[in-house]
């Protein structure tokens, strides 16, 4: 596969290019969930699709602190590929795999023998509890194959090529979406249905994208072992990424918590709002994520004016986008909504209340995922950290506060783009301290 380098050229033009390939990948990542959300929501019922929304919650989280450790690490390849380091890159991806294989077994193992008193601690009903454990039980099984999954991806989109990753994600989405109904509608086996779709999808696509990621590096000597002298350097992007990652999704998950304490009824309309809502921003979100390329391969090469020029870039293409989706999703809010829950008149109108007060104001995440982008690519983590804090923290502290002084589902919904508001503007003055000391 041909691949981009980010050094040189136009600079909104490249990083168009490299993101539109992760976008047409996450959208068929994104399928995984709507096509489980789909098949449970239309035949197994509301109680089922609550389940599935309580697990996704929780899942989520358990993903964001591996993707955040393949993530931080990819910046690390970005950089190093940019100042041509390749003995450096080598002894970082071997490295890394291995740091990471290893805490995504541990994870995967804690999760599962913790995972009745988790269930309880995050107030899933206990009419939803079976089913729930049904499916996570199936899913945290399948989290080394979705580990080298991303292994596999943060390499090729570190050198470049944000292409090869997206074909296998579509075959895996394929299998999902195939199983999804053979296992729900031919072999009947509720929830644990859409759970063996998903191990099959990451099987499908984890093991043969590292195999073909291995054979892409022909132009360094990749050592599959851990290195001790450059693990300081790995530890640095990936666990403070991952940090960023899980602290976003941990507050996303108390905030699950909350909307729990309402009932089923808002619990579904949450879970199939809260997936329409995702796969809304996801454009802006993966345009993020081609940005920290974009700046970490032009940080090794020293050309600090082409990230300034990039990021102004950046603001007007991600401001458009969301301004185009904000207006799609508040015209057809109750008919996204009813495509996972028909005939649910109650929860089709909690779920579109939801999407038109998120929808409003997407363009405030768009920023914000342009700002957790630019810091993760500079180096500068604890930025990125300290923003996610800030936007989460706002967004977790005010539902509470507002539903303990009496506020419904209504002031969980509004408490999120205050969140991000905040974050926005402590991004923008950090951006602007920086310019002035010349450090960005």
């Amino acid at each position: 596969m041909k691949t981009i380098d980010m050094t040189t050229g136009h600079a909104a033009k490249k990083i168009l290019l490299f993101s539109l390939p992760i976008f047409l990948g996450n959208v068929f990542q994104q399928i995984y969930g709507l096509s489980d959300a789909f098949v449970v929501g239309r035949f197994l019922g509301t109680a089922s699709m609550a389940s599935i929304g309580a697990s996704a919650a929780f899942i989520t989280f358990i993903n964001s602190i591996l993707i955040g450790l393949c993530m931080g690490s990819g910046v690390l390849f970005s950089s190093l590929y940019g100042a041509r380091s390749s003995d450096e890159l080598s002894s970082a991806i071997s490295t890394s795999a291995i740091f990471i294989l290893a805490m995504t077994c541990l994870i995967s193992m804690l999760s599962i023998i913790c995972l009745s008193p988790l269930l309880s601690a995050f107030q899933v009903p206990p009419e939803a509890v079976p089913l729930a454990r049904d499916y996570l039980l199936i899913i945290l099984a399948g989290l080394p194959f979705m580990a080298l999954y991303n292994i596999g991806a943060a390499v090729l989109r570190a050198v470049g090529d944000s292409k090869t990753p997206l074909i296998f994600l579509i075959i895996s989405s394929v299998v999902n979406v195939a199983f999804d109904f053979i296992l729900v509608l031919w072999v009947p086996m509720g929830v644990r249905g859409p759970a063996l779709s998903t191990f099959a999808a990451q099987l499908f696509s984890g093991l043969p994208l590292c195999v073909y990621a291995i054979r892409k590096l022909n132009f360094i000597k990749l050592r599959f072992r851990f290195e001790r002298a450059i693990f300081r350097r790995v530890a640095q992007y990936s666990v403070l990424t991952s940090l960023q990652q899980s602290i976003m999704n941990f507050g996303i998950l108390l905030v699950q918590g909350l909307v729990n304490s309402f009932g089923v009824v808002a619990m579904a309309a949450f879970s199939a709002g809260v997936r329409i809502d995702a796969f809304s921003y996801m454009p802006a979100q993966d345009f993020g994520n081609a940005f920290a390329t974009y700046t970490a391969q032009n940080k090794g090469a020293g050309k600090e004016e082409r990230i300034r020029q990039g990021f102004r870039s950046a603001i007007v293409i991600t401001t458009v986008f969301c301004a185009a989706v904000t207006v799609l999703v508040w015209a057809f809010a109750p008919q996204l909504i009813a495509i996972f829950l028909p005939g649910d008149a109650q929860a089709i109108a909690a779920g579109a209340r939801y999407l038109r007060i998120e929808g409003a104001f997407y363009v405030l995440i768009g920023y914000l995922f342009l700002f957790y982008a630019l810091y993760r690519g500079m180096g500068y983590f604890q930025t990125s950290i300290m923003l996610t804090v800030i936007s989460l923290g706002t967004r977790v502290a005010l539902s509470y506060l507002l539903v303990g002084l009496g506020g419904g589902l209504e002031s969980i919904w509004w408490s999120i783009p205050i969140g991000w508001a905040a974050a926005d503007l402590t991004g923008m003055i950090r951006y602007r301290r920086l310019q002035k000391t010349k450090r960005i």
